[in-house]
């Protein structure tokens, strides 16, 4: 099993080079572009929320009565990720899961939540994707994304899941990018202060100790199957293609706003 996943690793390295070297890390200069990166990050904070429970839910018995379900195995290591996942400590020591964990960074900071909160409302009153995507008016970058994580789950194949979400998702943010935010701390720590905390959070809980947990379980899932792994590894391609697509996404936005502010400036001065 060590092979396979050695071999899907030297596969996808590439692709997670190119997101963990994106261009949109080293244009995010200050609170108003980390603002429009969070407002599409969110989508992926959210959904991979989905994709966890979800897992729970294929790989544990989580209806009543309660009847063993799969692999002891699995089901210790899904629900251990779903502990820390669903269940961490805010600042404060408050429990909350990472999504609503991102949201307070979010409203602390000022970015706009008023997108995901409303797709989120009217996703959870209606149940139509489309309808909570067009009502929030989701970016479509965003959407796509979201779109792809849903097609995965809705295939029903454990392994997929398991994939996208050991591959697709983890340990994706580089170093320059947790620099970047200790360095605008530093100057709004009143702005920033839970934001970096996540990252912390991320880092120290998703990044090493679910990490591992993960490769695990995809091991598990995907076993001594050839074409279990063939599938898992394209599906953990267009994941990370997906994520670069969101990137992109929130890249141009940030360019096109900081060419406004310039054009705007201009415009002033020309006025003077």
């Amino acid at each position: 099993m060590t092979e396979q996943i050695d071999k899907l690793k030297n596969t996808i390295a590439p692709l997670r080079q190119e997101i963990i070297n994106h261009k949109v890390y080293s244009i995010i200069k200050d609170i108003d572009d980390l603002r429009v990166f969070m407002q599409y990050h969110v989508y992926a904070v959210w959904d991979f929320m989905s994709l966890l429970k979800t897992l729970q839910n294929n790989l544990t018995c989580t209806t009543v009565p309660w009847f063993p379900k799969g692999s002891a195995d699995t089901r210790h290591l899904i629900n251990e990720i779903v502990v820390g996942e669903e269940s961490d400590v805010d600042l404060n020591g408050i429990r909350k899961s990472h999504f609503e964990l991102y949201l307070d960074a979010m409203q602390q900071c000022g970015a706009d939540t008023s997108k995901i909160e409303k797709y989120i409302d009217v996703l959870k009153n209606t149940g139509d994707f489309n309808a909570a995507f067009i009502s929030s008016e989701t970016p479509t970058e965003a959407k796509e994304f979201v779109d792809f994580t849903f097609e995965i789950i809705r295939s029903d194949k454990d392994y997929l899941q398991a994939a996208i979400f050991t591959f697709g998702r983890e340990d994706l943010i580089p170093g320059m990018f947790v620099s970047l935010v200790n360095d605008i701390c530093k100057n709004f720590p009143d702005s920033i202060s839970i934001f970096k905390y996540y990252l912390e959070r991320h880092i120290e809980v998703d990044g090493d100790h679910h990490s591992h947990l993960a490769l695990q379980m995809t091991s598990i899932l995907c076993g001594t199957n050839e074409q279990f792994w063939i599938e898992a590894q394209q599906a953990t391609i267009a994941s990370l293609q997906k994520r670069i697509d969101l990137w992109n996404g929130a890249y141009n936005q940030i360019m096109n706003k900081n060419v406004a502010k310039v054009n705007g400036v201009l415009e002033v001065e020309s006025a003077l």
